[in-house]
C-alpha cells in the first residue's frame, strides 16, 4: 500500500539509490529480498553520491572504533574514493569522528553532530555512572579537566590523547587505569571534543565548537522523528527492534519515533517480523549478482538487532567472536560466505580470504574485482592467496 505522504518524496528519494535499480511496487518481499534491498539502501550497491561528508550524511551514523576500517567503509560506498580522500575529509571536519548512539566511536556528519548528542549522549552517560565512580571520576573532576582540555585545544590546537593526558597529568589529575579514556569520552559526549587532524598517523582531539561553529538543534520529538527517518532510509528494510539497537534509545522512545515518521514508509510482515522501508523495489541481476568485502563493523552487518537476512547462525559464530569483534566479511549475493584480512608492506597488500563455501568461476571473477578495488581504495597494488 501506498502512503500518501510519501508520493512527493519519491523522486527526490530515488537519485539516492543506484541507476541499476529499479523502482515498482512488489505485492510481498520475501526474505532473500532483504539483504539485496539493504545493500542498496546502504549505497554499497551503487550511489550517486560524490563525497564522503554525503555518504555518511545519508547514513546517519557509521560505527567506527576500527579506524582504517572506518575509512573503508566510507570508501566502500563511494566507488573511485581512496583512503586519502577519506583521510581528508575527517581533517577538514567534513566528517566528524566521536562517541554517539552507543558507547562507541562512529563517523557522523557536522550537521548532525549537536543534535544527535543532544538526544542519545544522556542514556550513554547514564550507563557509564558505576563505572566513573570507580574511577572516582567525580563531577568536580570531569570539570577540572575540560577546564585543561579546552585551555590546551583553544584557537585551533590539536593535541593526540596522550599529549593531553600529560596536560592532565601535570595539573595532578590521573589518568591511568583507564581514567584518562573515560575522561575523553565524557568530554566527546558532552560535546567538548571531537576528532581532529592527524599526526603522523595519530589520531587527534579538536574542540568541537571550533570545528562545528554552527549548531544545528531539534526539540526532543523532532530529533526521534530525524533519527528514525535517518535510520529507516538508509538502512532499510529494518525492524523496530532494529532500530532500537542500532540508535541505543530507550524501547518507548524509539517506537514513538517510528510512529512519527511511519507515513513516509511501507511496511511487510516476513517470518513474524515487521520491517520497514522507503520503496517497493526489485534488486536487478547486477545487485542480486555482486561480491563485496566489507570492513570489519561495517552498518550492513552491525546496524541490526537480527543480522539472519545477511548472515546464517552457522555463519555469525565464524565472523563474530564472543566477545563481540566484528571481522571483515565478504558478501556475494547479498549472503556473508567468507571472511578477510589484509597484510600491508610498502607497495603491496596482501588480501587473505576464507570461505565457508565452494566458489563458482563467477564469483571467482567477481571477488577479484572487490579485491581490485580495495587495492585502488590504498593506491596499493593487490596480491591474494
Amino acid at each position: 500500500m501506498f502512503y500518501s505522504a510519501f508520493i512527493g518524496k519519491l523522486v527526490e528519494f530515488a537519485i539516492y539509490f543506484p541507476t541499476d535499480f529499479t523502482y515498482h511496487q512488489i505485492l510481498t518481499m520475501t526474505f532473500n529480498d532483504i539483504s539485496y534491498v539493504r545493500l542498496a539502501s546502504q549505497q554499497i550497491a551503487g550511489t550517486k553520491f560524490k563525497t564522503a561528508k554525503e555518504i555518511v550524511c545519508w547514513m546517519g551514523a557509521m560505527q567506527a572504533q576500527d579506524y582504517s576500517m572506518a575509512k573503508w567503509a566510507v570508501g566502500v560506498r563511494l566507488p573511485g574514493s581512496t583512503d586519502k580522500d577519506i583521510e581528508t575529509a575527517v581533517n577538514k571536519g567534513d566528517i566528524i569522528r566521536t562517541h554517539v548512539l552507543r558507547p562507541t566511536w562512529h563517523f557522523v556528519s557536522p550537521a548532525d553532530i549537536y543534535w544527535m548528542l543532544e538526544l542519545t549522549a544522556p542514556r550513554i552517560k547514564s550507563s557509564l555512572k558505576s563505572r566513573h565512580k570507580q574511577l572516582e571520576l567525580t563531577e568536580s573532576v570531569i570539570k577540572k579537566s575540560y577546564s585543561i582540555i579546552e585551555k590546551a585545544l583553544i584557537d585551533g590546537q590539536h593535541f593526540t590523547r596522550n599529549e593531553i593526558f600529560s596536560k592532565l597529568e601535570k595539573a595532578n589529575v590521573a589518568t591511568g587505569n583507564q581514567r584518562g579514556i573515560h575522561i575523553l569520552l565524557r568530554a566527546e559526549l558532552d560535546g567538548i571534543i571531537c576528532s581532529g587532524t592527524s599526526q603522523e598517523k595519530q589520531q587527534t582531539y579538536a574542540l568541537l565548537e571550533e570545528r562545528v561553529p554552527k549548531k544545528k538543534l531539534f526539540q526532543r520529538d523532532e530529533a526521534l522523528a530525524q533519527l528514525a527517518n535517518k535510520y529507516f532510509t538508509s538502512h532499510c528494510p529494518a525492524t523496530v527492534q532494529d532500530f532500537i539497537w542500532w540508535s541505543g534509545l530507550p524501547v518507548a522512545d524509539a517506537k514513538n519515533a517510528l510512529e512519527m515518521v511511519r507515513a513516509n514508509f511501507y511496511s511487510e510482515k516476513i517470518n513474524s517480523q515487521t520491517y520497514w522501508f522507503r520503496d517497493s523495489a526489485s534488486p536487478t541481476k547486477n545487485i542480486r549478482e555482486s561480491a563485496h568485502l566489507l570492513p570489519a563493523y561495517d552498518e550492513f552487518i552491525i546496524s541490526y538487532k537480527d543480522r539472519s537476512a545477511a548472515l546464517s547462525s552457522d555463519i555469525q559464530k565464524k565472523t563474530i567472536s564472543d566477545n563481540g569483534i566484528f571481522w571483515p566479511v565478504i558478501v556475494i549475493n547479498g549472503k556473508v560466505t567468507g571472511k578477510w584480512r589484509r597484510t600491508m608492506t610498502k607497495d603491496t597488500i596482501v588480501i587473505e580470504t576464507e570461505f565457508f563455501q565452494p566458489l563458482t568461476k563467477s564469483t571467482k571473477n567477481l571477488i577479484e574485482k572487490a579485491s581490485l578495488r580495495f587495492g585502488n581504495f590504498l593506491n596499493l597494488k593487490i596480491e591474494r592467496f
